[in-house]
């Protein structure tokens, strides 16, 4: 432990001990709680190094005058040292039987405060690490207040009990060396209790009292409502999915017929929580015998057979939910039964066959589906269900998959209007499923589940037509374009030859994709040029497959055009879009055409001018991927880029390349600064990757690695090591350097992060290592400079105190036209050598630095505890002065 924190604990001991009234911030208990159990997790004795604990526990058990907030953290605290043997010697007598005593804090009038309780429940958990606490526990007899506090008005206090007595059950259940995990928490090991040790008779005490309660409980009472019976089903679960034999045996053994009574009173509101019970069941059992429990299967086979449909529905969803088809093959055809029946009434397709099992509720489900919640309910559940109904084994199910999928097709076309395909005597139903933007958007979904189905292969034209008729609908709503796109895409994915669909669906696609890029809703908007941008991913798996639906590019003109759009998410969809659709004439030496002039064109003015962050990030990572895309056998940056045809897309790219670092790293929005280091990374990797011993920026250390990179492990050919100064000034010219040096300064630490990155990797790479090489390769590239300005990031980059060994420039360096003078001069742009630069900035530390999150300083436990004393401080000054808040910045 640091041992000015050490020092400092004493003074807030003492303020805490005597604070009359809540600290201003209320959360910094619980901070300081955390530490403890940190240094305790670790190994650490926190009693030992802090004496000073021990006396605090001890006076504000004794003194109930404290906040509540003050002795629900002493409570959690002394648990928390009382979890070791060691220190629980060190707390037994008064102060554990005082501080755990609820008559206590009756007596002192705080057991009503929810704080009180929930202080003595989680200390309670905390100490219960060991057998003396337990035998503690049991002595004390505080096994009657948890089960009283199982059932209270507080949510938060209920669960804390919950978890205490499912922890003290499992924890320390005889023969078995387990764990007991709490969410977040450690897992702490336990030493067993074996049958036949002292111990042994108090647990199964304890078990028998907590059983009893669980029974009488489980059914509700007039005075306790519901409430009672779901949190005792919510323990009840909690102990079953981690009791062994014998005490699984032990709990089922004294609630089944109280299980089978509460199934049988038919509570709507119980239902989930009963099937919670006996999957937990079921997945206990399963481990231990591999057989369920014939008291567990009898509650799912009445669960099973709910009269209420609902009900039915949701206990079969739960069930299939769970996984259990191997284990139970007769609760898992008749789940699936169930859950098909729905869609057996409302679209008259045979999907039951022969099997009349579910028969008896084909009545009761059929009036349910007259009323418009429950009908669109039920059908949503179902439909989920779908997709992993069709991928069981043929034996589950009653019907053949394509039938399944034949159903989801109907319900489509009932949704939206076409009452041809809804099965006779089912207007009310029709009524209330017609225009259902929820069931349209769960059937799409169950769609696009079935798209790798048994069947699907021959639906896949009917299934197209119905998704171009939801298209074309002006009704349907932005929700359901979207996900119509997104069913249409992995129908195209999964299709061996998109040529196979008819020219007349085919362009009943081009045609209702023209309109719906022009609509009125945004969203309808964007979600079509995004459907357009990874239909081309789709679809660049070859080229006869491209022509055969994109018909000779008639998407790249919609996606130039929607560069215009007036919304920005639009614009920047287009963008991506566009990325996606980069075609090969856009690679390396190919002549470029107007319309990809004026892309380019229209791409800068959008990163110089655009008020919104979307569509600028989405430039950077447009040329981002058109660079990563092109042939790497000719490096931008090399000599030879210079001297291309005006008229190719190397020099296209070439010519953009330094508007689009400058710009971008000029930029106030830190993801498009962080973007454009990638960009600039992509070029410093492909100019630099074959020099011996370079190492990519993103490798030094962990860094954001960008999803386009595709770099060549190319070598750079003989007398390339030679050529590093021709490397290093091409990257000087083409903005390279300076954007990584505006980065370094940046004020966003991810930005200044991956600058000092790749700034160490071109350091390492390109300047002489001591001694001084004196070969002609390096006396070149030391005469490498490049220009700092004289106001914004060139002048953080002077403070940098390593600069200051730079004392003057060497005019030698100077460009002509170049104002040169003291580096540390303000005002003037200055020439400096980039290895001296790249050598003065002190980069590993700043790496060490900016490896830091910010809050390694604010979210110390020093400062947590400076911040307690201070808003003590600033609150005792405050009582003087009323209206003035404290604001405490604890991490």
């Amino acid at each position: 432990m640091d041992r000015e924190c050490v020092s400092l604990l004493p003074r807030v001991c003492e303020v805490l001990r005597g604070s009359g009234s809540s600290l201003p911030d209320d959360t910094s208990l619980e901070k300081l709680l955390d530490w403890f159990t940190g240094l305790t997790e670790a190994g650490g004795s926190v009693q030992e190094t802090c004496p000073c604990l021990l006396e605090f526990i001890s006076a504000v058990v004794l003194k109930t005058s404290s906040d509540p907030g003050v002795i629900c953290f002493s409570l959690k605290l002394s648990g928390l040292i009382a979890a070791t043997e060691h220190g629980f010697k060190m707390l037994q007598g008064s102060v554990l039987d005082l501080a755990f005593n609820p008559q206590h804090w009756r007596d002192a009038g705080l057991w009503e405060d929810p704080c009180i309780r929930i202080g003595w429940i989680q200390g309670l958990r905390n100490m219960l690490q060991h057998s003396k606490a337990f035998t503690f526990f049991v002595k004390a007899d505080f096994i009657v207040p948890l089960l009283q506090l199982q059932t209270d008005s507080s949510l938060f206090v209920a669960s804390a009990a919950n978890q205490t007595l499912a922890h003290t059950l499992i924890f320390f259940q005889p023969g078995c060396n387990g764990t007991f995990k709490d969410p977040g928490k450690v897992e702490r090991t336990q030493t067993s209790i074996a049958v036949g040790e002292p111990h042994s008779q108090d647990y199964f005490a304890v078990l028998g009292t907590i059983a009893q309660f669980l029974k009488e409980s489980l059914l509700p009472k007039e005075n306790t409502g519901l409430h009672q019976s779901q949190q005792v089903l919510k323990l009840l679960a909690l102990l079953l999915a981690r009791a062994r034999q014998p005490l699984r045996d032990e709990l089922l053994g004294t609630v089944s017929d109280s299980l089978q009574e509460l199934v049988a009173a038919g509570y709507s509101q119980l239902t989930l929580p009963l099937m919670d019970i006996i999957l937990a069941a079921y997945s206990s059992s399963s481990t231990d015998d591999r057989v369920p429990d014939q008291r567990v299967t009898r509650l799912l086979s009445s669960m099973l057979n709910i009269t209420k449909p609902s009900d039915l529905i949701g206990a079969a969803a739960a069930f299939l939910r769970a996984g259990r088809h191997n284990q139970d093959t007769v609760h898992t055809a008749r789940a699936v039964r169930i859950l098909l029946l729905p869609l057996h009434i409302v679209t008259g397709q045979s999907l039951l066959g022969a099997d009349t099992t579910v028969e008896e509720h084909r009545f009761s489900i059929a009036e349910q589906l007259k009323i418009k919640n429950s009908c669109v309910s039920m059908i949503c559940v179902c439909l989920t269900h779908t997709p992993p109904i069709t991928l069981m084994p043929h034996d589950f199910l009653p019907c053949p998959p394509v039938s399944i999928l034949t159903a989801v097709l109907s319900l489509l076309r009932i949704v939206s209007g076409d009452s041809s395909s809804l099965s006779s005597g089912c207007s009310e139903v029709f009524r209330n499923l017609v225009g259902s933007g929820k069931v349209q958007k769960c059937a799409l979904e169950v769609l696009t589940g079935l798209s790798s189905s048994p069947g699907m292969k021959d639906k896949r034209t009917e299934v197209v037509s119905v998704l171009i008729q939801y298209l074309n609908n002006p009704d349907s709503d932005p929700t359901v374009m979207h996900k119509s796109y997104q069913a249409l895409l992995k129908l195209l994915s999964v299709c061996e030859d998109v040529s196979s669909l008819t020219e007349k669906l085919k362009q009943g696609l081009i045609d209702v994709v023209k309109k719906r890029v022009c609509d009125m809703r945004w969203e309808v908007r964007d979600s079509t040029v995004e459907f357009l941008g990874k239909l081309a991913g789709v679809l660049k798996q070859g080229e006869e497959t491209s022509d055969a639906l994109l018909g000779g590019c008639w998407s790249t003109p919609l996606l130039r055009e929607a560069l215009q759009d007036p919304e920005s998410y639009v614009r920047a969809s287009a963008i991506a879009a566009l990325a996606q659709t980069l075609e090969p004439s856009w690679h390396q030496g190919a002549a470029v055409t107007q319309g990809q002039t004026d892309v380019v064109t229209r791409l800068l003015e959008i990163l110089s001018q655009d008020t919104e962050a979307f569509a600028r990030r989405a430039v950077v990572q447009y040329f981002i991927a058109w660079f990563s895309s092109r042939s790497s056998h000719t490096s931008p940056l090399s000599s030879s880029s210079s001297s291309s045809s005006s008229s190719s897309s190397s020099s296209l790219q070439t010519n953009s390349v330094s508007s689009v670092l400058s710009l971008g790293s000029a930029d106030l929005d830190w993801e498009v600064k962080v973007h454009t280091l990638e960009l600039a990374e992509l070029l410093m990797d492909e100019a630099c990757s074959g020099h011996r011993g370079y190492r990519k920026g993103s490798e030094t250390p962990p860094a954001l690695r960008h999803p386009y990179a595709v770099i060549s492990a190319r070598p750079l050919g003989e007398g390339a090591e030679s050529d590093v100064a021709g490397v290093l000034r091409n990257l000087v010219e083409q903005g390279v350097v300076w954007a990584l040096l505006s980065g370094l300064v940046d004020c966003d630490r991810p930005v200044g992060l991956k600058a000092c990155q790749l700034l160490i990797a071109l350091r390492d790479t390109v300047c002489p290592r001591p001694p001084p090489d004196a070969s002609p390769a390096t006396a070149a590239v030391t005469t490498v400079s490049c220009e700092l300005p004289g106001c914004g990031w060139g002048r953080e980059i002077r403070k940098i105190p390593g600069m200051k060994r730079l004392d003057r420039v060497k005019q030698a360096d100077v460009a002509p036209g170049t104002l040169c003078g003291e580096v540390g001069m303000e005002g003037d742009s200055v020439c400096v050598g980039v290895c001296d630069l790249l050598s003065s900035l002190g980069l590993d530390e700043k790496l060490d630095e900016l490896s830091q999150s910010s809050d390694h300083v604010h979210n110390s436990a020093l400062s947590l505890l400076q911040d307690i004393l201070t808003a003590s401080a600033a609150h005792t000054q405050q009582d003087a002065q009323p209206g003035q808040e404290v604001i405490v910045d604890c991490y």
